[in-house]
């Protein structure tokens, strides 16, 4: 059953950022002062409309909490101004968007929650604050994480995960061919864009040269969460499904090992669940666990 969508925000805001684009946050605002604010990434060709992130925002309201939805570049319907798009290892937005968060309302505790790219996103961003992180962020969670890109790319190109690559490249393809018309001077090869058959190449063609990166095995090295885990200086919610079909069950192994050595992660990986799943209950009256799930957790951190 398809999840309904509810206007879970009261606005949307263009923020200007520091390097003359602009990008659109989704918000909510606290019932009280200085109450809580959940901020929320959320995942590949996600969206104000993405259900979960919806979910995540009515949760933060149960609780008397704000929320804002980061919306990456590109996924607001726009073209960037400037030529660059959003990928999974890019933290330059989310650091601007946190900090102004906190700069709003100084002091005032602040959780914050990805899901999928957007899961990766902020784990890379915590693990390079460090120790350095905003004392406002108080925990974090991370859902359906690809900890590690390179597999998560090959996975996608095998049995029933190919349906879902099918679908973001016809997206991602389609906004690769708006950013080259607006910005000729890209350093990439049309041609070879639109000849990608796999997300991996995708990224080969498009995304690693736009962003500096020596070719697609270079940005996922780089960029994947996994490296940044140990670094990682607030309580953390790591929440996936072994039965995720974007990334291989090996890397939650390699997860546990690399986390093991973290007191601040907490690992829950379940047998079930699938990709941003976790829905119980019956056809007529489903329930989301997983935005439940997070809330909970981030609340009972904040006890």
């Amino acid at each position: 059953m398809a999840r309904r969508i509810d206007a879970a925000y009261q606005r949307v805001e263009c923020w200007p950022t520091p390097d003359g684009d602009t990008i659109s946050v989704a918000r909510v605002d606290a019932r009280e002062t200085g109450a809580p604010t959940l901020a929320i990434f959320h995942g590949l060709e996600g969206s104000i409309r993405s259900t979960y992130a919806q979910g995540l925002m009515q949760q933060a309201t149960r609780l008397g909490w704000g929320a804002s939805l980061l919306i990456f570049r590109s996924c607001d319907g726009r073209v960037p101004t400037v030529p660059r798009m959003y990928h999974s290892g890019e933290t330059s937005d989310a650091d601007f968007f946190i900090r102004r968060l906190i700069a709003e309302r100084p002091g005032a505790p602040l959780f914050c929650a990805g899901v999928s790219l957007g899961a990766n996103v902020l784990l890379k961003w915590l693990g390079e604050q460090g120790a350095a992180v905003p004392a406002e962020v108080k925990a974090a969670a991370a859902v359906s994480t690809p900890f590690d890109l390179t597999a998560g790319a090959r996975n996608l190109e095998r049995g029933f995960a190919q349906v879902y690559a099918r679908h973001f490249l016809k997206s991602l393809k389609r906004k690769a061919v708006a950013a080259i018309a607006r910005h000729p001077t890209l350093p990439v090869i049309p041609g070879r864009v639109d000849a990608a058959r796999t997300i991996w190449e995708f990224d080969d063609a498009f995304t690693a040269p736009v962003h500096g990166f020596a070719g697609a095995d270079d940005y996922y090295r780089r960029s994947s969460s996994i490296h940044f885990l140990r670094d990682i200086a607030v309580p953390t919610l790591l929440l996936s499904a072994e039965d995720d079909p974007f990334l291989p069950r090996s890397v939650l192994d390699q997860v546990r090992g690399t986390a093991g050595g973290n007191p601040l992660l907490d690992i829950d990986f379940t047998t079930h669940g699938g990709h941003v799943g976790w829905i119980a209950g019956q056809p007529w009256s489903p329930q989301y666990e997983m935005e439940q799930r997070v809330a909970d957790w981030l609340a009972d951190s904040h006890e």
